[in-house]
């Protein structure tokens, strides 16, 4: 059972990997104190605002090519989709390292640029924050990374915090109350966890501990034993799972099972999405288990317009730059010479994107409407739908 799963999960590794593009290593992000700081630029509302869109080309590898290819077709649709909002917009290469990101960041904002999206990878985005941190100008980075955010830097990419309070809200809600937390001890887990671990207190929900495992078959199939021992002995409403569906997830909802963590009796969470294939919807511990997807109709309809206006199906991360170029757009339509500032960037009412709503906060990260999903009879059911606005400010 466990080979065929490994062999089934290569397949939508693709994906997996695509996303933990935006996470990487980084330094520690650079930050804009209060006090005099600059924030943002003043711009002429009914002059074209001059976008700079990072994308990675430049790197030789032919995945990055498609990449960059899907994020500027999805930031000019966007484009083409204002009314009333002129937008000039101008691609810079980062190529396949940090210093390259700061180059064209510098370059980029030398050139005229107001508002920069991009790049898609954590250390890029961190150093090109770092590069430009005393023009004023904003950067709406592609990644999920959450220890980049801040300052001039703001993330576009879905975070783990955001996800696990959406979980932890609803768990708590219907009765779902103590949780231990599983996770890899890679960086991406270890954010999880913390991300977790931040939404139970926020949320009313207890923490009944936490067990972690390294990221290998081997330590995997060893630490399940363990893993179903110590939820069931702590007595736990639920597991928490940071694990995703390219590495650990599969060994984890057919191991736990198989060592006595019955999913009938203790409801298994994920961090991550279950919905990408089949084959995930049909694995023992995922059944009547609970996850977050955003919202799906906005995003059909995105990507059937992609597709009718360059051939191809989007990019996993071409929404992002759709996304980004609908908030400046939003923005800008508003007459506000201040449109591109922090305080603005940050407006409460957020915006509508491919997935939805979504809006950036305070501390750089973002918050996106997302919708509650269960698997019953291999199949995905919607629990609560994602809501279509914010009910009160961001923090």
């Amino acid at each position: 059972m466990l080979n065929r799963i490994l062999t089934r999960r290569q397949s939508a590794s693709r994906l997996v990997a695509l996303f933990s593009m935006m996470w990487l290593a980084a330094c520690d992000p650079v930050g804009l104190t209060g006090g005099g700081a600059i924030d943002g630029p003043t711009i002429d509302p009914n002059a074209p605002v001059q976008v700079a869109l990072l994308v990675p080309q430049g790197t030789g590898d032919a995945g990055d090519a498609v990449i960059s290819r899907d994020l500027e077709n999805a930031a000019r649709l966007a484009i083409a989709d204002l009314s009333g909002v002129t937008i000039d917009l101008k691609v810079y290469s980062t190529g396949s390292g940090p210093l390259q990101a700061s180059t064209a960041a510098q370059t980029a904002v030398a050139e005229g640029a107001q508002i920069i999206l991009g790049p898609l990878r954590a250390e890029q985005a961190n150093a090109a924050g770092v590069a430009i941190s005393g023009s004023g100008i904003n950067i709406l980075a592609f990644s999920n990374n959450p220890n980049i955010a801040g300052g001039n830097v703001f993330i576009l990419g879905p975070t783990f915090r955001n996800t696990a309070d959406r979980l932890v809200q609803y768990g708590v809600r219907n009765g779902v109350r103590s949780y231990m937390v599983v996770h890899s001890d890679d960086l991406a887990g270890t954010i999880g966890r913390d991300s977790i671990q931040a939404a139970l207190q926020a949320g009313g929900g207890t923490l009944a501990g936490t067990q972690s495992y390294t990221l290998s078959q081997d330590s995997i199939l060893s630490a399940a034993p363990r893993i179903a021992a110590a939820t069931n002995g702590a007595n736990a409403d639920a597991v928490f799972l940071t694990a995703n569906l390219g590495a650990d997830l599969p060994l984890l909802a057919t191991s736990l099972p198989e060592n006595g963590l019955s999913p009938a009796a203790t409801r298994y969470f994920g961090l991550t999405r279950w919905d990408t294939t089949a084959q995930t919807l049909a694995l023992p511990g995922l059944q009547g288990g609970v996850f977050a997807i955003p919202d799906q109709g906005p995003y059909q309809v995105f990507e059937s317009r992609f597709n009718n206006a360059y051939g191809n199906t989007p990019h996993p991360l071409a929404g992002l730059a759709y996304d980004g170029i609908a908030a400046v757009g939003a923005l800008v339509a508003q007459g506000n010479s201040a449109a591109l500032t922090r305080q603005a960037l940050t407006q409460p009412q957020g915006f509508q994107g491919t997935a939805g709503i979504f809006r950036l906060l305070g501390d750089g990260t973002n918050q996106r409407g997302l919708a509650v999903a269960t698997i019953q009879n291999n199949q995905v059911v919607i629990l609560e739908s994602a809501p279509r606005s914010f009910g009160g400010s961001g923090s």
